[in-house]
This record gives structure tokens, sequence and C-alpha cells, in this order.
């Protein structure tokens, strides 16, 4: 147990380092030939490199020993029970609470608070992207269970997502393809992706490969979709005003 513990972290570490190196190298190219900021204020920066590639380790291990695991150990749970609606209540249910608790989410909602100087609420974009991941993790476990094709839900969606472009209020259109981004967040690609393969494992005639993946890019597609519909209301009420 502790040996695996350890060769995650090791790997962990290595994949952290590839990642921060370039990006701490290439800043101090630009410090030295053009930024040139104080010895402190690089200092902060450096230190707060650190605590992000500690934080990043200290995430993927939990990840790979953690989350992916238990994941996929619930999904398989719920994947056999014979009321298959119970899955679909329960991808619902995590959608939301892992929408709700990505840092990703909160920051983008507080952005679009201060930017909008208060016009859109911080909890209003909260609960709409909440609300529209709950709502396609759902129709992606029904997906799985009935062995829909991805293309029959994803096509007419960003046709939808199409059509809402042009009667949306204008000020939701980037907010909500930035959303889509921030929703796939490492919430819902470590646990609901992994839920998701469990389930299919679990589905007589499906392919965990197949059926198991197309997830992400229905948690993305959500937030376009819903974001564009509360511009539309929005749009609406300035209209009655």
């Amino acid at each position: 147990m502790i040996g695996a513990m350890l060769d995650v972290l090791r790997h962990a570490f290595i994949d952290v380092l590839q990642a921060i190196i370039p990006l701490v190298l290439f800043f101090l190219v630009f410090q030295v030939f053009h930024l040139r900021y104080p010895r402190r204020q690089v200092m902060k920066l450096l230190l707060g490199m650190a605590f992000t590639a500690v934080g990043m380790i200290l995430f993927l291990s939990g990840v790979f020993l953690g989350f992916l695991p238990t994941g996929q150990d619930m999904g398989r749970f719920f994947g056999s029970y014979e009321e298959k609606w119970v899955l679909i209540s329960v991808g619902v249910l995590l959608g939301f609470l892992a929408t709700f608790a990505e840092p990703a989410v909160r920051v983008l909602c507080y952005q679009v608070e201060k930017a909008s100087t208060g016009y859109i609420k911080y909890s209003l974009m909260l609960y709409t992207l909440s609300l529209g991941v709950a709502v396609l993790v759902g129709i992606g476990m029904a997906r799985i269970i009935y062995g829909i094709p991805l293309s029959y839900i994803i096509i007419p969606g960003y046709l939808l997502a199409i059509l809402l472009l042009f009667v949306s209020d204008r000020d939701f259109i980037g907010i909500s393809f930035d959303a889509g981004g921030v929703a796939t967040g490492p919430m819902a690609v470590t646990f609901l992706m992994a839920v998701a393969i469990g389930a299919a494992s679990m589905m007589e005639r499906s392919d965990p490969l197949v059926d198991g993946f197309g997830l992400i890019a229905l948690i993305a597609l959500a937030p376009i979709i819903f974001v564009l519909s509360l511009g539309v209301l929005i749009r609406l009420r300035k209209g009655d005003d």
C-alpha cells in the first residue's frame, strides 16, 4: 500500500515539474529582458508557483489513489441496479454537486459578477451552471443505460445552442462558452467520468470505451445551453421593462 502511494506521488511529482518548469523559465526570461519586477514581488510569485506545484502534486495523487477508483466503484454499484432510473437520479445529483463544488466554476461566477458590477449575480450563475450540468449528466447516464449514440444528443444540442445565440442577450454569449470549458474541471473529469465508465462496465451489450466516454462533452455543452437560455430570459425581461 505504502509502495503504491509513493509510486503515485513520484509520477505526480514528475508530471507537475514537467508542466511548471517551462512556465517558470518563460517568466524568468521575461523578468530579465522586459518585466524587471522588484525582487520582493519575484519571490512572492515564485513562492506562489511552489505552492501551486505542491497542490497539484497532492491533487493528482488524490485523484489516482482515491477519486478514480471510488468513482468507478460507485458507477459499478449503481449500474448493477435493476431499477435503472436510480443511476439517472444519482447522475443528476452528482452532476449538481460536482459543479457546485468546482473551484474554477466559483472563480468564473465571481469574475462575472465583478465584471458586470453586480448585474449578473454570483449565485444566479452558480446555480444555473450546476443545474445545467446536472441535467446533462442525467441525460448522459440515460444514454449509457439505453445505448443512445452520442451524436443523437450532441448534434441537436449544438444546433440548439446556435439558435440560442441569435435570441440570447449578447452579454451572456461569451460567458456561456467560457463556462463550458470551466465546468469540465477536475471534479467532473476525475469523478463523473469515472462513475460513467464504471456504470457502462456493468451494462449488458455495453462497451465502457464507447459508452463510458462522451460524458465530458455533454458537461461542456450544458453551460452553453443553460447560460444562453438565461440570457434569453434576461433579454425578455428587459423587453418587458
